[in-house]
């Protein structure tokens, strides 16, 4: 919910940094994981990796951004400093692709759960 909810814009990007560093950094790990499975079956292609750099804000030569340029997702094996950046890329190209996906094949509506999100209190705290 909270990573559907942040690729939809649902919940700003910062809040979902926020939540993603006050993790463990096994979670965090998991999250990214996590993250990858989402891109694949929202149909990410290689051609949405630019948009996602620039959207991420990371630099295109930061490791990361270069692993999924050459379409590498195994970004959960970076060093813990990298994870947040790695994130933030992920969340990007997750973001891009779904919302292809919800364009092209859910536009007049769907049962996935997660493309009909309630939008959120705006407390600041992802639960």
């Amino acid at each position: 919910m909270i990573l559907n909810g942040l690729a939809q814009g649902l919940r700003p990007v910062a809040e979902g940094v926020e939540w993603f560093e006050g993790l463990s950094e096994d979670d965090q790990r998991k999250v990214l994981h996590a993250l990858a499975l989402f891109c694949e079956q929202a149909r990410a292609c290689q051609e949405d990796v630019p948009e996602s750099i620039a959207r991420s804000g990371i630099r295109p030569t930061h490791t990361p951004a270069v692993m999924l340029t050459k379409w590498r997702f195994g970004m959960e094996a970076l060093p813990a400093y990298e994870l947040t950046e790695s994130f933030r890329l992920l969340l990007a190209l997750f973001s891009i692709a779904d919302t292809r996906r919800r364009m092209l094949y859910c536009a007049g509506g769907c049962g996935h759960a997660w493309h009909n999100l309630p939008d959120p209190s705006r407390d600041g705290i992802l639960r």
